[in-house]
């Protein structure tokens, strides 16, 4: 729980009221109608004994609700912010810009402000954000056979050392680490929640992280450490079998994945991930629900650090886990990302059992 709940007369005032103070903090879940929605929602007020107040997504969605088609309670906050919204939709339409702190001051906003509701949303600042897409142009001409210094070009680096480093940052490795040859390699996947990178051999897929998890350099690193010729770059089936999945996930259109995947780890490891598989899809669990399900009840901890441990994102889907409170609780890929996969697959268990009956 984030902060102590006011009692039911005040939030149900400030619900009537729209009341923004709220908003966030606390949630309303109404039984004649199975939702919950934001107390700023502009939908017809219930009345007070249908009503139930909570301070957690997680726990409206573990008492059974479902997200208000009104005011969306599981949208990303940062889809929300009015600032962040335009500077995206600014980066879409210049996406080859090399983005200043002058060129934000320009479109009439704060730094500080900026700076801060992009780190809080997704871990980055707008300008980490505009160069990992530029980045992805170079990556991309790597992965079609082009030279380093064509790649710093289509990634409109000015030196071949910035091009390096940046680069360096995000992956792990120096541009000219990751060749066309190798037996695993890399893929840069697009989502509508931010960018993916895939490792897979020709028959299996190793690595599947987001790029701003902080994990993925040392992922990466071991991979490479572990495989004489390295990591290359291009495609390969298993990587472009998920990225179909994926876009079809996205899409509310299934949460099917049958891409063969290689998972390393203990056996205590790949248990857990084998639990986490069986999830169905719009449902969560807990940590100790995990933990039982294995046969090990008092191994909470260590079903939470394996299920950190994961390096295969969404297909393991570690972001169904929440806290025994029922709280989002931490996720290597952002809160606001999980809240909008958990969103997703509430949409797509709602398709299927309205096509069942």
């Amino acid at each position: 729980m984030l902060f102590d709940l006011p009692d039911h007369h005040t939030l149900y005032a400030a619900l009537l009221a729209r009341d923004d103070r709220f908003d966030g903090q606390a949630f309303v879940c109404v039984s004649s109608t199975g939702v919950f929605c934001r107390l700023t929602c502009p939908a017809r007020k219930p009345k007070p004994e249908n009503c139930t107040f909570y301070p957690t997504i997680g726990e409206c969605i573990e008492a059974g609700f479902r997200a208000c088609k009104r005011c969306h309670p599981l949208q990303a906050a940062a889809l929300a912010d009015p600032v962040i919204a335009a500077l995206l939709q600014a980066l879409d339409e210049r996406p080859d810009q090399r983005w200043t702190e002058g060129d934000v001051e320009q479109l009439g906003y704060d730094l500080s402000t900026v700076r801060r509701s992009f780190k809080r949303q997704f871990g980055m600042t707008f300008l980490e954000m505009a160069r990992q897409r530029r980045l992805r142009e170079g990556f991309e001409t790597l992965a079609a056979g082009g030279k380093v210094i064509t790649a710093q070009h289509e990634a409109s680096f000015e030196s071949a050392s910035a091009f390096r480093a940046a680069f360096a940052r995000l992956l792990g490795c120096a541009p000219a680490e990751l060749r066309s040859e190798g037996l695993l390699r890399a893929m840069w996947i697009p989502t509508p929640l931010g960018d993916m990178i895939a490792v897979s051999s020709r028959h299996h897929l190793h690595l599947l992280e987001f790029l701003d998890r902080k994990a993925l350099p040392a992922e990466l690193k071991r991979l490479q450490e572990g495989n004489r010729q390295g990591i290359g770059i291009g495609p390969m089936p298993p990587s472009e079998q998920a990225a179909a999945e994926l876009g079809d996930y996205f899409a509310a259109r299934s949460a099917r994945f049958t891409t063969p995947l290689a998972v390393a780890g203990s056996a205590f490891t790949q248990h857990v991930w084998e639990a986490l598989r069986e999830i169905p899809a719009g449902e969560t669990r807990s940590y100790s629900d995990i933990a039982r399900r294995i046969g090990r009840p008092t191994a909470t901890r260590a079903v939470a650090r394996a299920n950190g441990a994961n390096q295969i994102a969404l297909m393991i889907p570690c972001h169904r886990v929440i806290g025994a409170d029922g709280s989002l609780t931490g996720y290597g890929g952002g809160l606001w990302r999980k809240q909008r996969l958990i969103e997703i697959e509430r949409q797509l268990k709602s398709t299927a059992l309205e096509q069942i009956a």
